[in-house]
Parts: structure tokens; sequence; C-alpha cells
């Protein structure tokens, strides 16, 4: 469907797409409450624009239902700009859209707008029709996109928020597994959480793919954002290149990456093309990276950075022989858990080169992630990273190993460490935070 195949599309079939679209919303199955709901109603508080970003098949539709069956009544319009049937839609088409919707639903004031980045421009609508007392609920599924409007048209008019894959709290909910309300767990409960937090970092926490786990919805989402949000949207014509980086960094989490070094390994061209696909796999939700800690940005800049992906579920499915690296899918895990509540997660090499796997300036934490300490030889080269991190930056700091199943709380050379297992600690994470 072209321009002016929409363009001309008659207002009764405009009308009857919209229709459909409301009553498929209006029953869509609510599923797991998601942990950030709390925060978004909050946000309904403020006449400001909502905005939530994240993957693909994250949760964000559903999510929108969830905002709507708890607070908004019948008192929204909802439109999807995924459906194909809106293909090329654009900026100036909004106000027949919004003429059909009144048609339909009568004049409402909230809109919720699914997948907005499809529509080039959409920003002027929002803000013309925010300037007039309405309020909008967008969600998109390309950071930089969203990012770029909201910079251009929406400053200071817009509340951020990111969804991610299921947390751990979510997933034992989405298995009918009760937090528990105390810290003081049964050995039951304890034994019960260990199995779960393990069949989690290989499941994930994509919720189609734990809901229908015969299907491969991993390996299509990765795919799909591979071709469609990337290689289409960016008119990347070697697609194999893109496809070639993406898997390295798939079967590689947890690691430190060079642009120089994936250029020549890869035979990508370019540093900055290495760099640019890079972006726009972070843009697409499929993967973050972290500088290094330092004082100087030009040294934050030069140095290697880590990568991790949006879903260990995903580095099973997609990954190469992924799933026997226990401790590189706890480190992805752990750092997924932290970047849901900071923006200042680093990894932090000592002047001795040792490596802390990520350190939280803001928060004053510094952790180690390892599978289990009943290694002499692996209980010193974690604790060793921790103490000097601790002599080097005199603040007081505090100091976690998180490990598959070990407990203790250990002092050594006057630094305390908590040594926590994984399911403990994620249950203790406060998990969202506006952006």
């Amino acid at each position: 469907m072209n321009n002016q195949t929409f363009q001309n599309l008659p207002l009764e079939r405009l009308s009857s797409v919209l229709k459909e679209q409301h009553e498929t919303f209006s029953n869509i199955d609510l599923g797991t409450p998601r942990e950030i709901l709390p925060e978004i109603i909050a946000g309904l508080a403020s006449p400001k624009t909502l905005v939530i970003t994240g993957l693909r098949r994250v949760g964000k539709s559903t999510l929108l239902a969830q905002i709507a069956h708890n607070q908004l009544a019948d008192n929204y319009f909802f439109v999807n700009f995924e459906d194909e049937r809106l293909l090329n839609f654009t900026a100036d088409q909004f106000d027949r859209l919004h003429e059909a919707l009144i048609s339909l639903f009568g004049d409402r004031k909230i809109f919720l707008f699914d997948e907005i980045q499809n529509v080039p421009e959409w920003e002027r609508f929002v803000r013309r029709l925010h300037d007039q007392g309405y309020q909008f609920i967008i969600t998109g599924s390309n950071s930089s996109l969203l990012g770029q409007e909201l910079g251009t048209k929406l400053t200071g008019r817009s509340l951020r928020y990111e969804l991610f894959p299921f947390s751990f709290r979510e997933y034992i909910a989405f298995h009918g597994v009760e937090s528990p309300k105390t810290s003081v767990l049964t050995t039951r409960e304890r034994g019960a959480l260990l199995k779960h937090s393990r069949e989690y970092l290989v499941n994930g926490g994509i919720p189609d793919a734990l809901k229908y786990p015969k299907l491969d919805i991993l390996k299509t989402l990765y795919n799909d954002v591979l071709y469609r949000d990337i290689a289409a949207r960016y008119g990347i014509e070697n697609v194999r290149s893109l496809q070639e980086l993406a898997f390295y960094l798939v079967s590689n989490p947890a690691s430190e990456i060079s642009y120089n070094k994936l250029k020549t390994n890869l035979k990508l061209g370019s540093a900055n093309t290495v760099k640019k696909y890079i972006s726009y796999l972070e843009d697409a939700w499929l993967f973050f990276t972290i500088n290094k800690y330092a004082y100087s940005v030009k040294e934050q800049q030069i140095a290697a950075k880590k990568v991790f992906s949006v879903d260990t579920g995903m580095l099973n499915s997609v990954g190469f022989s992924f799933s026997k690296n226990i401790g590189n899918l706890m480190e992805n895990l752990v750092f997924l858990h932290l970047r849901r509540q900071y923006q200042d997660v680093y990894y932090y090499k000592t002047k001795q080169n040792h490596e802390v796997d990520f350190f939280v300036p803001s928060q004053q934490l510094a952790i180690q992630v390892s599978q289990d300490l009943s290694d002499e030889e692996t209980r010193l080269r974690e604790l060793r990273s921790l103490v000097e991190l601790s002599e080097e930056k005199k603040e007081q700091h505090r100091f976690q190993i998180v490990t598959l199943a070990d407990k203790e709380t250990i002092t050594t050379e006057g630094t305390i460490v908590d040594v926590m297992p994984l399911y403990e600690w994620l249950l203790s994470v406060r998990q969202y935070s506006e952006i």
C-alpha cells in the first residue's frame, strides 16, 4: 500500500481497521503484571507524553493494555502502526485518522499509539494535540529514533520508560510462583528459587517465547530485528556483514570488544562501519555496550567496551553453543538487572589491570559475578579485584559477589564482601526507574 492508496482508503474501510484494532486490543490477554506499571500510572498524573521503548515482542502492547485496564476505562483511542494496512502512513494523515477515531468512539482525550517509530515526523501531531490538552502514551522499538524526535519537538514534554524482558520476579510470577515476602527463606524455598534461576538463565524473559516454548520465537525475533528494523530501515546492502557481526556478539556476551579488532577479524571494511552497525543493534534493543570506568571521557571512549545481550534466552537460542557457559550467562543477567535501574553501569580495571565486572559509581557499588567460589584460585581472584578497587577508591563502597548458590560474608584486608546467590540478588534489586 503506497501513500496514495492510503489517502484514497475509504473512511468506512479505515474505520473498520481502527475498530478491529480496538476490539483486539480490548480483549488482549493481560498476562503477568509488569513491575514498571505503577511508575507509568504515576506518570499519568502529569500532562506529559509517556514514551515506552523496548525490544519487539518484549510486551509493550500488553503493558499498554494493562495501563488501559487499570487506569483509563474507555477514555482512549488505540492505534497500532505495525499493522500492514497502515503501511506508509505519514504525519499529514493524522487528522484524517483522528476524524475516523472520533466518528467511531466520540472525542476521547488519550491516545495510545503502538510502534510509533513507523511514522516519520509523528511528533508534529503529538505536539499539536498535546498543546490542545490531549494526552499520549506511545511505544516504539527504536530508542535512537524516538530520542531524536522527542529531542526536536517534545523537549521537556515527555517522560521516557524502558521495558525489558521479564525480570526474575516477573518470570517466577509467570510460572505461578509468589515472591518471598521475607529475606529469611526455608530450605524448600531456596531450592525452588535456585531451580527457577537456573531455568531463567537458559530461557530468558521474552513473554511469547515463554508462553510458546515449542515455537522458534527467539530466532524469528532476532532475524526480524536484523532484517526489518536494521537492514531495511538503514538501507544496508551488505547484510551478511551485519549478520556476522551480530552472530559474533550474540556468541560472545560479557566480552570486551574493540572496533578495530572486529573490523579485522570479520573483514568489515572499517572501524566506523563496525561502530555504526553496533549502534544500530543497540538502538533496536538487541545489545548493550558499557564503557570502562574512567574519569576521562576520552579514556572511556578509547578503551574496549563490553557487550551484553537483551535476553539470555536469545543467547541460548541464537548464539554458538552457549548454554554451557553459565558464568557468562549470569554476568549478562546481572547486567540487565542493573541496567533496569541505573544508567551509569561500567566495568572497572584496577591499576594492576584486574577486572571488576560491574561498577556503579552513583551507588558506590562494585560487583563480581562467578558461578561459584569453591575453587580457591577463583575465590582469590574475585576478591583481589574488589580489594584493589577498595584501595583505589577511598570512599565507602558496597562490594558484592553474585554466585549461583553461595551465601556468605567475607572480610579480607579490611574489605567486607557480601556473597549472594543469584536468585536472592535478583529479588533484592529494585527493577525499574523512569529515565
